[in-house]
């Protein structure tokens, strides 16, 4: 099952931390005119490198199955970032 909810929160060394939610099937639909190209550009490279398309795509969304439940944190002097992939 694909991620549903990508959750980041950014924490300012002044002020409250911000928060942003982004629903993940709503953002690939929106951005869908740019994925076909990719997948077709991403399919063209696999036969250049002579590698296995359908192999390289059920890796791919095995990846993208598998970043449910990852969690970034990034932290430099006061600001911080959270990653959180639900």
């Amino acid at each position: 099952m694909i991620p549903q909810l990508l959750t980041v929160r950014i924490t300012r060394p002044t002020g409250r931390p911000i928060r942003i939610w982004l629903p993940v099937l709503p953002v690939l639909l929106v951005l869908s005119p740019i994925l076909v190209p990719a997948v077709l550009g991403a399919a063209v490279a696999c036969r250049l490198y002579r590698v296995g398309v359908a192999r390289a795509f059920g890796a791919g969304w095995r990846f993208v199955c598998a970043l449910r439940g990852i969690r970034f944190d990034i932290e430099q002097g006061p600001m911080a970032v959270l990653v959180t992939i639900r």
